[in-house]
């Protein structure tokens, strides 16, 4: 037998956010484990990351939590009394314990949150199936009463707790050097003696290695608001709190080794994996006499083309409809569609703002005729296929802005349609950067602020840059870090603690609908009065979940009020029949009064724009493009094309039509993707799947495609640009724009 831990412990603990998991993972590894479980107090949060690094290095990962139990009904309150709450472990064995731990977590938020988010004995028994208990660290309810002299008190609840999940129920002995654990562990070993309640020997995980344990005090201080010298900080009572190794943890009880045995007879029982990439769509609710969805969706969709292109629509404009629809059917998004509609149609019909829509929505026809988005595909020449790819099945995403002030009453109502246990914010968290977590770590320290702050700012202003950069840039940087001990231990405590999250906070737009109650797929939490799910959006998408963008944009608001104050003069203004070739706005912005214009109003957009001179409503956007990293180098270019179009040229004749209405520039992901199925012979949904390698800078990904525009690839049926004609320096050529382009 082998010895597996059981209490790793990933919120506000060294092993909190992805990186620290997975060095966890490597470390387990290392010593040999063949299973870990994770069990934050009171919440679920690093669960699907700590799953996916253990899984990476070949450990069994057990899903769990320490919850909170209330002394008496989760419900009570009353200070002095309510606020001794104990500590228990809980593990999934399977899906139905999954949910239900899932279930009691997301109570201890929205019904029993009092100082922590607490359960009770009561709802704890309703909930019991698929979960595996642990009674417990010295916090809980057992070890408390042994240690007070309360053995039967003890001995009861051990007891009530066996009934409720049978062979399940453990009780934990734990040895870190404090001296209560060794006298709970003795009365916990009588306890096994006389009921035959088995006996499992564990030890808290808050951080890797022994001589992490003076970074997770400072972790504490910051979190805490306390400096390490401060005698009365929050403080782990022992050194212990790390990864042993089986020799290690065997050597602690040497008279209880099948206590030790017991952690892999546990982690045995353990088989709940996360399911990625299986979708749990809502289902949309059709009015009144209306039984077939896709029907439904057709219909919209119908209507709404005669009232978007009456009587100039074409035969390719009514195929695009239909293809789109028949996709939208055949991925099994009907309802998806409907329910965004739906809401949408709610807002704009209640006078709440909508914004005209973006991203890659905007490539949909039936997005448009739906009115969802007011961006016409056809004219722009914009692709379904970057929003809805047969070729690569993920989740549509569709963000929509609505007025920051009304933003609320849209997510009520959908709230209202499929019920408040259906619908669910969602946490993000911010995370220590590399300036500030100096500056955390220098106040902690108790260096003085004037000192930390001058270290601080030499680390480069550069967007997402880690210390270990900073240190490799920055000469100042170094010459701090080299010159005094005091500043050597700063540094390199704050690259310890860098990246760990500092807080949880909602998510300013993202709403997830579900079609059972929210909690049955993860656990939920509460910031202020939001309820929110407690994964991260990228988790939840992977996890299949639908996931909406409700975004409050100001600036629709600002739009709002200025329609208004001008109907008071003029009843019959309507934004949208502003006409986009008035020549006095562009003169306006050419001059560069760009002030309060929205993406427009920058120092160097404003630069660009005096340059440009923007005619018509595709100058402004190709400005917009432009203006980014990447794309941003053909700017100058760009602007003396526009304004000498005898200087265009091309790397190949056939890039004119695609490149033409931009000079010569490649500006639009659009055209990319028409680059590679125009010159390489890529389908769309081909095309897009490598515009978005590129973007993403997936290094051998673009390196394997650069083969396949250049000589094709028969399996896939690419012929590639050597193939249609085209010298294969000048396709490197083409290749090598497309990449500086991203």
């Amino acid at each position: 037998m082998g010895f597996v831990h059981l209490h790793v412990h990933t919120e506000y603990s060294l092993l909190d956010g992805a990186c620290r998991v997975k060095e966890l993972a490597r470390r387990a590894r290392e010593l040999g484990q063949t299973a870990l479980a994770v069990t934050d107090h009171g919440v679920m949060y690093g669960a699907v990351s700590f799953y996916r690094a253990c899984l990476a290095e070949g450990i069994r990962p057990i899903i769990g939590c320490e919850v909170y139990v209330a002394p008496r009904s989760r419900f009570d309150r009353e200070h002095g009394i309510d606020n001794e709450y104990s500590h228990l472990i809980l593990l999934c064995k399977n899906d139905v314990g999954y949910r239900n731990l899932c279930y009691l977590v997301s109570c201890g938020f929205t019904d029993g949150f009092y100082i922590k988010p607490r359960i009770d004995w009561a709802l704890l028994h309703e909930h019991a199936e698929g979960l595996i208990c642990l009674s417990g660290c010295l916090a809980g309810y057992l070890s408390r009463h042994i240690v007070a002299d309360d053995y039967e008190g003890a001995k009861k609840k051990a007891l009530e707790l066996r009934g409720m999940f049978g062979e399940d129920f453990f009780l934990e002995i734990q040895d870190h050097g404090i001296p209560d654990e060794r006298k709970a562990a003795l009365g916990l070993r009588r306890l096994s003696r006389e009921t035959g309640i088995p006996l499992v020997v564990t030890n808290d995980a808050h951080y890797i290695n022994k001589e992490d344990a003076r970074n997770q005090d400072v972790l504490l201080c910051i979190q805490t608001g306390k400096t390490v010298d401060d005698p009365d900080r929050m403080k782990f009572s022992s050194p212990e709190l790390y990864l042993k190794s089986e020799e290690e943890m065997r050597a602690l009880f040497p008279e209880e080794p099948q206590a030790a045995d017991v952690t892999e007879e546990i982690a045995a029982r353990c088989h709940y994996d996360f399911e990625f990439g299986h979708y749990h769509l809502p289902e949309y609710k059709l009015p009144e006499g209306e039984t077939d969805s896709f029907a439904y969706l057709t219909r919209l969709c119908r209507e709404g083309y005669v009232r978007r292109y009456g009587e100039t629509g074409t035969s390719e404009m009514e195929a695009q409809l239909r293809y789109e629809l028949d996709m939208i059917h055949r991925m099994g998004f009907v309802d998806y569609f409907l329910i965004v509609w739906d809401f949408v149609h709610y807002a704009k019909s209640h006078g709440i703002p909508v914004g005209p829509g973006r991203g890659s929505a905007a490539g949909s026809m039936v997005s448009y005729t739906l009115g969802i988005t007011d961006v016409d595909p056809i004219r722009y020449s914009l692709f379904f296929e970057r929003f809805l790819n047969p070729e690569r099945v993920s989740m549509p995403v569709i963000d929509m802005d609505f007025c920051v002030r009304r933003r609320g009453e849209v997510i009520d109502y959908v709230t209202r349609k499929y019920g408040a246990d259906h619908v669910a914010q969602i946490v993000t968290f911010g995370t220590m950067a590399a300036r500030g977590v100096i500056r955390d770590v220098g106040r902690v320290m108790n260096i003085p602020y004037a000192e930390v702050d001058q270290i601080a700012k030499q680390v480069p202003n550069t967007l997402h840059i880690t210390l270990n950069d900073a240190l490799r840039l920055s000469k100042p940087l170094r010459e701090f870090y080299e010159s005094e001990p005091r500043y050597k231990t700063l540094i390199d405590t704050a690259q310890a603690l860098e990246g760990m999250p500092r807080h949880a906070s909602t998510h300013a737009a993202g709403v997830v609908i579900t079609r059972r109650p929210v909690y049955e797929y993860v656990p939920l939490a509460k910031n202020d009065e939001a309820v929110v799910c407690q994964y991260v959006m990228t988790t939840l998408e992977e996890l299949g979940l639908l996931k909406m963008d409700f975004l409050g944009l100001r600036n629709l608001t600002v739009l709002d009020d200025a329609v208004k104050m001008l109907q008071k003069h003029q009843p019959e203004f309507r934004l949208e029949e502003i006409p986009e070739e008035d020549p006095e706005t562009y003169e306006m912005l050419s001059r560069g009064q760009t002030s309060g214009v929205f993406q427009m109003e920058s120092t160097g957009m404003t630069g660009v724009c005096i340059g440009l001179k923007p005619q018509n409503i595709e100058d402004i956007t190709a400005i917009i493009a432009l203006y980014r990293p990447g794309p941003m180098e053909s700017i100058p270019r760009f602007i003396e094309c526009k304004h000498h179009p005898e200087n265009i040229t091309y790397l190949h004749p056939s890039l004119q039509p695609i490149l033409s209405n931009t000079y010569g520039c490649i500006v639009y992901q659009e055209q990319v993707i028409e680059i590679f199925r125009k010159l390489a012979g890529y389908s769309l949904g081909q095309a897009d799947m490598v515009r978005r390698a590129i973007s993403k800078k997936k290094a051998a990904q673009i390196q394997r495609e650069k083969e396949a525009f250049l000589h094709g690839d028969a399996e896939r049926g690419i012929c590639g640009c050597v193939n249609n004609g085209i010298p294969e320096q000048t396709a490197q050529d083409i290749y090598q724009q497309i990449y500086d382009f991203a």
